[in-house]
């Protein structure tokens, strides 16, 4: 009888100290895989159904920030994020950015006008910038750096497979339904994972000082938002040394004096100094800013440039920039499973990665200036997915490895935040070095100009003089050229930068003041 009882007994809860079994590990990350498919698709699957928002909505010089609204509110609110789970509890904060985004999706369905979807679109990214980052602390909460490699490494395939499924799905959904049905499938998906990881992360969280920083807050996210306005802006609204981009760039550089300020007087501030005093998460943020910076800004123009100088069609040129992604894919999950599982060390693998990635950077350079084929330039758009795919799972584990549990929050996003910026920072620098060597090449009254990068571009170099047409072709050719060549000086810095990474002993367990998940 005694035995029977015990057996119909339910389950306790874990309690804090206790380590999560596999059953709850992979629960609670399934549920976080559902959330970084739903942030990843949502950056991509907008971009197909832009033409079809124009013709419904209107307002086609300001279609771009579309896209601009959801990612500058996603960028700088990361580091917030991460502060307030350290402070609230992972839980919370995961509910709150996924009720968010839900709510902004359902928004930005409704919307009317351009301006209503910018602006729901901005709402739908302060609840995208807490998914990536959140997703991160949660498995670094749940398992030791040494077990970590696997689930980190199956984030980075989640965020790389969705990115590619996005413009798929949305042009299926905007043929089948209409633009507004992207948006309204986040709601189905969002509500299974909250579902999900409600009932699995079951972690408790340990009484913390609940002050906010308020002030801090509002410095960090007003000085952020000025400076990515800045690089928005500069040299496609207003000029770089327009009135308006120096006050943009002027008033960020104040906040952010001001902001250094204040924290270093604020007892609980939301971007500790400490972590700034670690040489690993500093180097580590460096790394990341930089690897991104160069991908990003020459990987932004890899359509373009099979459609334009290899004469490829759009759908043909998506297929052809696929094995980037399949590249992160494999190296991601290779080295959670194999290499850093194995060795339990995460530098070489970088090393190794950015290697990899640098030379790939300069043979698509040497081969879009000297007019080679696919038969070289696809192995290099692989060969530089399997170098980036290395860097960024192991300098998230890196990271956590390394910071106490109290600044493991903020610490994660705010590695988030500089790649996001570096990203960002590289896709508005490659956008001016093209829009340089197009004015330079061609004058101020040249009969080509940036419209060419558009469709309507395209077609109108088809049907120009064969002289006109190779004269176009050649001047894209060398103006992507030097982004590639600048992608790959910038990697290579990051190389070097790399070379300065302490490399500590991954912990097997959660010490050194880390907690369980909560």
């Amino acid at each position: 009888m005694t035995a029977q009882i015990q057996k119909a007994a339910p389950k306790p809860e874990p309690t804090e100290g206790d380590a999560p079994d596999r059953r709850e590990i992979r629960a609670v990350i399934l549920g976080l895989m559902i959330v970084l498919g739903l942030g990843a698709i949502d950056q991509s699957i907008v971009a197909t159904a832009l033409p079809r928002i124009v013709s419904d909505l209107g307002g086609v010089t300001h279609l771009s920030w579309v896209v601009s609204a959801y990612v500058l509110a996603s960028t700088s609110t990361m580091p917030l994020y991460g502060k307030l789970s350290d402070q609230y509890g992972r839980k919370p904060m995961i509910y709150a950015a996924i009720l968010i985004f839900l709510l902004g999706s359902v928004l930005s369905g409704m919307a009317q006008t351009l301006l209503q979807l910018i602006i729901f679109r901005a709402i739908q990214g302060l609840g995208a910038g807490g998914l990536m980052p959140l997703a991160q602390i949660i498995i670094g909460d749940l398992v030791p750096p040494a077990k970590r490699g696997r689930n980190q490494g199956s984030i980075v395939a989640v965020f790389a497979v969705c990115s590619i499924l996005g413009p798929i799905v949305g042009g299926i959904i905007t043929d089948l339904l209409s633009w507004h049905w992207i948006f309204y499938v986040n709601l189905p998906i969002g509500a299974v994972a909250l579902v999900m990881i409600g009932r699995a992360l079951k972690r408790p969280h340990q009484a913390r000082s609940r002050r906010i920083d308020y002030l801090g807050a509002v410095l960090l996210t007003a000085c952020t938002t000025g400076f990515l306005l800045a690089l928005a802006l500069g040299g496609n609204e207003w000029a770089w040394n327009s009135p308006q981009i120096i006050g943009l760039a002027t008033g960020a550089l104040v906040l952010g004096i001001l902001f250094v300020l204040h924290i270093r007087h604020e007892p609980e501030p939301v971007l500790p100094l400490d972590l700034f005093r670690n040489r690993l998460f500093v180097v580590a943020c460096v790394v990341l800013a930089l690897t991104f910076m160069g991908m990003l800004g020459a990987t932004l123009f890899f359509p373009l440039f099979f459609q334009m100088v290899m004469g490829v069609s759009p759908s043909r040129s998506g297929l052809l920039t696929g094995p980037l992604m399949i590249g992160v894919v494999i190296s991601s999950i290779v080295n959670g499973r194999v290499l850093l599982q194995r060795s339990g060390r995460y530098k070489p693998a970088q090393l190794f990665g950015l290697t990899l990635a640098t030379v790939a950077f300069a043979v698509l350079a040497w081969a879009a200036a000297t007019s080679q084929g696919f038969g070289i330039i696809e192995p290099s758009v692989f060969a530089l997915g399997l170098g980036l795919g290395l860097v960024m799972p192991n300098m998230t584990i890196a990271v956590q490895n390394a910071l106490p549990y109290a600044h493991r929050g903020v610490g994660t996003a705010t590695l988030a935040f500089f790649r996001s910026l570096g990203g960002l920072i590289g896709v508005t620098g490659s956008g001016a070095i093209l829009a340089y060597r197009v004015r330079q090449a061609t004058g101020p009254s040249g009969s080509l100009d940036m419209s060419s990068l558009t469709e309507s571009g395209l077609r109108q170099l088809a049907t120009a003089s064969p002289e006109a047409h190779a004269a176009a072709i050649a001047l894209y050719r060398h103006a992507i050229a030097m982004t590639f060549a600048t992608g790959t000086a910038i990697v290579a810095v990051a190389l070097v930068v790399l070379l300065f990474l302490p490399e500590l002993p991954l912990r097997t367990h959660h010490g050194d003041g880390a907690q369980p998940a909560r």
